[in-house]
């Protein structure tokens, strides 16, 4: 059954919108475990049993992650991070398998087995190896205590996770969002699990000679990032986050277990030499899928590209690039193939909006290329569709409002007259965004050096983050710092 508009909207955009952020990171809780239970009974099942499951979903996390990122000297320097932290786990003897996601989401998870996954948007995060060791460490104490085989029990059916994983993630331009869609079925760790994976992962630390308090610290630039990287208008968490204690109470209990170890500054953090490893690493999306540049999308593998209007914030997701803004309006982006004689007019009334008005349908066309606009409402809301032609393609903006305004008119207008095809040149002259390890020179300022960033929004807000650096905190000439750059 073909839903309202307006609840095709808020499923595909505007609630979207909310996955997006979580996608990034847990707002409540920071470190998003996304174990996939098994098929084999909970307690019972034996070290075999659980590297099968391990095994068999492997493949399919590949897949809904972007595939293993590949940066040896980066791979090099996690293989001796986690052969340090397991030979101080408790079970030392246990094999484990750490792979490098190329997924720009901040997230690390494990799967039974000893399957272990962190994303290279957690590393970009991370400041230090001490916090990307107490990631890992985390993850491991969920699987030695087998959390997710305990999980399982809860579950009752492993048909459930098979028939999800295996109808969505045949999908890959489904897969991960599917993936955090169904995180209260699949991924969900009880408050107790994640509160003794936590202390697991601490005392881990402690005793393969890390910063203790690496754990604490990393909670808190990930709550920060958290809020700064929530569009607007998320005030809503879904009920998968719930789970999780909250994140300050997370960092009080770290912190408090980092105490055993000692006053804060034991132990190493390898700062220097991580630095170093993840320096020139990609940050944020590959441009094979479209890049988000502040207000502009650019899309070089489909040669076109658009702007927002001031005040909008861009996603640009697996199904489309969504876009909001605090006073409450949206649009959605998202381009398919266009039936071979079809006007655009059509297309328009071919049944795939609900509460068209027809008699609205106008032609017009932007830097040459046609285009067909329209009404509709549903639900309360008011809607604005433009459909653009490049092609065989036709590319669909949605815009919503709560009601029609100047504002709405003229954010549509402009977003509009925006679209345009891109040259050859300029196709191939965009570059992912990089990380860029620096050293702050004599003169330099937070702000100055965030004026460098290439990622547009609240680059300042953003050095800071990155760069563990708090709301007073200066820059000091020799400081190494990270900055996101083409």
């Amino acid at each position: 059954m073909r839903l309202p508009l307006i609840a095709r909207l808020a499923s595909t955009a505007l609630a979207a919108l909310v996955v997006a952020a979580c996608l990034s990171v847990d707002g409540d809780g920071p470190l998003i475990p996304l174990t996939m239970d098994g098929t084999e009974p909970g307690p019972t099942a034996t070290l075999a049993a659980e590297e099968a499951i391990g095994a068999r979903e492997h493949p399919r996390i590949l897949d809904a992650f972007g595939g293993v990122y590949e940066d040896p000297e980066l791979e090099t320097r996690l293989v001796a991070m986690l052969r340090q932290v397991i030979a101080a786990s408790d079970e030392p003897g246990r094999v484990y398998r750490l792979t490098l996601l190329d997924s720009a989401s901040v997230n690390a998870f494990a799967l039974p087995g000893g399957y272990l996954y962190v994303t290279r948007g957690l590393l970009a995060l991370a400041n230090d190896e001490s916090e990307v060791a107490a990631v890992v460490a985390h993850e491991i104490g969920h699987v030695t205590r087998r959390h997710a085989i305990a999980r399982e029990q809860e579950v009752r059916t492993a048909a459930l996770i098979d028939r999800v994983l295996t109808d969505v993630l045949s999908d890959p331009s489904a897969a991960q969002m599917a993936v955090l869609a169904n995180g209260v079925s699949l991924a969900q760790f009880s408050q107790n699990q994640e509160l003794e994976a936590d202390e697991l992962g601490v005392r881990t630390i402690g005793r393969a000679g890390y910063d203790p308090y690496a754990a604490a610290r990393f909670l808190e630039t990930m709550a920060r990032f958290s809020a700064l990287d929530a569009l607007p208008g998320d005030g809503g968490v879904p009920s998968f986050l719930s789970s999780h204690p909250s994140t300050p109470a997370r960092i009080d209990a770290a912190v408090r277990l980092a105490r055993q170890f000692g006053a804060p500054g034991i132990g190493t953090t390898e700062r220097e030499r991580y630095l170093d490893a993840i320096d020139g690493m990609v940050f944020g999306e590959p441009t094979d899928e479209g890049v988000v540049r502040g207000r502009r999308f650019l899309h070089p593998g489909l040669g076109i590209a658009f702007e927002a209007p001031a005040g909008f914030r861009l996603d640009n997701t697996p199904q489309a690039v969504l876009g909001a803004h605090e006073d409450g309006r949206a649009l959605r982006f998202d381009g398919v193939e266009l039936r071979r004689g079809q006007s655009l007019e059509e297309y328009l009334q071919a049944g795939w909006i609900d509460g068209l008005d027809a008699s609205s349908i106008a032609l017009t066309t932007t830097n040459g290329l046609r285009v067909a606009t329209a009404n509709a409402a549903a639900g309360g809301w008011v809607f604005k569709v433009a459909v653009i032609e490049v092609g065989d393609r036709v590319y669909r903006f949605i815009f919503a409002n709560d009601r029609r305004t100047d504002a709405f008119a003229q954010a549509v207008a402009s977003v509009v007259a925006s679209f345009r095809q891109m040259s050859a040149d300029e196709r191939g002259g965009i570059e992912p965004l990089r990380i860029d390890v620096v050293t702050v020179a004599r003169g330099d300022s937070v702000a100055s050096l965030a004026r460098r960033m290439d990622t547009g929004g609240d680059a300042e807000a953003l050095f800071r983050i990155l760069n563990a650096l708090g709301p007073g905190d200066r820059v000091r000439a020799g400081d190494r710092v990270k900055l996101v750059r083409e």
